[in-house]
């Protein structure tokens, strides 16, 4: 199963962000699918700074950024801000979570809420930079992205690809809210599954289960699709809704309340913009 290219989920404040920068998505070819879910461009212009929110998936991406260069980024832990001013453009990477650390046999751990730059796990980075540069589509750096990683692919990993299918199930199921709820569907213990996720994910099944329902919460927040907090809190598995505002605020820095109206009032501008 594979997400939406589409998918608003983890962009934060999602309708005011589309009135600063642009977004699109490409899907990974199929051979480099097995690592890679998806491409992502953003592209802005702006006269004044904008601070674009992102609460991230438990993924590696890599980043080709005008100006700027190319870059690993980690799993980040928590909520990322980028400043948006004057003019920029970046091509995205977003790897499977898991992906990365197959393809580079590296502990995706050691380099968590890092960015780095691309040289430092691609000896000839600097070669593909250029040639991602030197196109002018973005299809065009997609096929360049993806002959460069063919070249470095890897035999098929068993313990990569259950920890690719247990990650999709923790995102795409919301009843799964425990770590032992996963333990028992796949028949795996609590520290082999924690071992696999440092290995290849970077961060524990815990988290990644925390990040994936509070993606669910501020999605559902976003587009006004919340009637009563405690039967969202309960939904998304927390003991209760202190917990999961606690948690939310912790994250994303405003009460769901809040998260809520501002996303209310960017809806109402939206409509009164047009």
């Amino acid at each position: 199963m594979t997400h939406p290219t589409d998918s608003e989920k983890g962009i934060l404040h999602p309708r005011e962000q589309a009135r600063h920068r642009t977004l699109s998505r490409l899907a990974a070819g199929p051979e480099i699918g097995r690592f890679v879910e998806w491409y992502w461009i953003v592209e802005w212009d702006l006269s004044e700074p904008y601070f674009a929110e992102v609460l991230p998936y438990p993924s590696v991406n890599v980043t080709f950024e005008q100006p700027g260069g190319a870059f690993v980024n980690g799993v980040y832990t928590q909520k990322f801000q980028r400043e948006l001013t004057g003019r920029g453009r970046v091509f995205g990477v977003k790897f499977w979570a898991g992906g990365f650390g197959a393809v580079t046999g590296l502990d995706v751990a050691s380099f968590r809420d890092q960015v780095r730059p691309l040289g430092e796990f691609f000896a000839d980075a600097d070669r593909l930079a250029d040639l991602i540069f030197a196109e002018e589509s973005d299809l065009r750096r997609r096929a360049v992205f993806e002959a460069f990683l063919a070249d470095h692919l890897v035999a098929a990993d068993p313990q990569y690809e259950l920890v690719r299918e247990i990650v999709e199930a923790m995102a795409e199921d919301r009843s799964v809210t425990r770590v032992d709820q996963v333990t028992e569907r796949f028949d795996i213990s609590v520290r082999t599954l924690q071992r696999l996720f440092r290995r290849y994910v970077g961060v524990g099944p815990k988290w990644v289960l925390r990040r994936y329902r509070l993606h669910d919460g501020a999605d559902l927040l976003a587009r006004g699709e919340v009637g009563e907090l405690a039967d969202l809190s309960a939904a998304l598995g927390y003991f209760d809704q202190a917990h999961f505002s606690h948690e939310f605020k912790e994250q994303i820095g405003l009460t769901p309340a809040e998260y809520a109206a501002r996303a209310a009032a960017a809806a109402e501008s939206q409509i009164t913009y047009r």
